[in-house]
């Protein structure tokens, strides 16, 4: 009997070694031939499927769908005979891992260093990978006086950014070219009180939204993009609405919405994009660059499409749902509530409610 080969995590981005294991196509004990697909990774800004390299049998598969997994990390192992036994699992497999919030990205070492601490790891935005760095500089915040806002009263017309990640900064863009509102700062749990995005001060985390009501500031833009997990896009809405905010429909210069078409609160019309005639926009959805929702579509509440996104006239997006990037979706098709559609896929046929499509994949396969 040969030795069995082990099927290894690849580090697909050198900055985010972590992954998404976004979907599972074998089991233990399923014989695959080289060049089978195994599995489907995503990082926040690509999808890699990681076919077999050898013919054998699956053994000691120690992932499942939805988990996120490290470079290095091994999912299984090709071997000539279903009965072979896998050496015991080491430390960093799923057995061992510490306990997080589903969807965020976070090394062994983020983990045990925020266990250690009892540090509440929901600060986290799951766009980033968390690093153990990001983790003690937290927590080092975190033991510090908490920061007083400077007094300071603000115009009706003066807007928080809540995320200072890559959204954040085309939300500060946008904001610029359409010169309606003044962009008072940004609010982070885990950006340092006093840097700048752009230009832009941090005034702090959550604690301070409060106070920035009382101090004439009522209207916020949410920089949460909630790809890999919406719910944290949904959080920071509902943590806007309890502390007093509204949120505006946000439309950049470049994108274009027909007369009939009716956009809902916190809708935010990325550059280049398009949405047609008597097409409706749920509360809080994102259009991203380049979209296109065509006429007499409707997207539900929270509803994300990524940039390049097109959608045929008359489809329906449902609540939470996220679709990739180039996804390319059919005339009158629907796509359930919180369903996940991978980037660059063809969608010909319903999806159902809280259904995966692969990336790069037609659907209905």
């Amino acid at each position: 009997m040969s030795e069995p080969t082990p099927i290894i995590i690849p580090l697909i981005n050198p900055n985010e070694p972590g992954a998404l294991l976004a979907a599972l196509h074998i089991a233990s004990g399923q014989h695959v031939v080289r060049g089978e697909k195994l599995c489907t990774l995503e990082t926040t800004k690509s999808t890699v499927e990681l076919t077999a390299d050898t013919d054998g049998y699956i053994v000691g598969v120690a992932f499942k769908n939805g988990q996120t997994v490290q470079a290095g990390d091994i999912l299984g192992y090709l071997a000539d005979s279903p009965d072979w036994n896998p050496p015991p699992l080491p430390i960093t497999l799923p057995e061992a891992r510490l306990s997080h919030p589903e969807g965020l990205r976070i090394s062994q070492a983020a983990l045990l260093l925020a266990q250690q601490h009892n540090f509440d790891l929901t600060h986290f935005s799951s766009e980033l990978f968390v690093t153990e760095k990001m983790v003690q500089e937290l927590i080092e915040l975190s033991t510090q006086p908490e920061p007083k806002l400077q007094a300071h009263q603000y115009d009706s017309a003066s807007i928080i950014i809540y995320g200072g990640g890559g959204h954040g900064k085309a939300l500060i863009d946008l904001l610029r070219l359409v010169a309606t509102y003044s962009i008072a700062g940004i609010v982070d749990d885990g950006l340092p009180v006093g840097s700048s995005i752009m230009g832009i001060p941090v005034l702090g985390g959550a604690s301070i939204l409060e106070k920035l009501v009382e101090q004439g500031v009522h209207l916020a833009a949410n920089a949460v993009g909630g790809i890999g997990n919406i719910k944290s896009r949904i959080d920071v809405f509902v943590r806007l609405s309890q502390a007093g905010f509204t949120c505006p429909t946000l439309v950049h210069p470049t994108a274009f919405v027909e007369l009939s078409a009716i956009l809902s609160e916190g809708v935010q019309v990325m550059p280049h994009a398009y949405v047609g005639s008597e097409a409706r926009v749920g509360f809080g959805a994102i259009v991203n660059t380049g979209a296109i929702v065509s006429h007499d579509c409707q997207l539900g509440d929270y509803a994300n499409l990524s940039p390049g996104a097109i959608l045929a006239g008359e489809v329906a997006v449902g609540t939470a749902t996220l679709v990739g990037m180039g996804v390319t979706v059919n005339l009158r098709v629907n796509i359930g509530s919180r369903a996940r559609i991978g980037n660059g896929a063809t969608i010909k046929q319903d999806v159902p409610e809280s259904g995966i499509v692969r990336a790069g994949t037609i659907w209905p396969e």
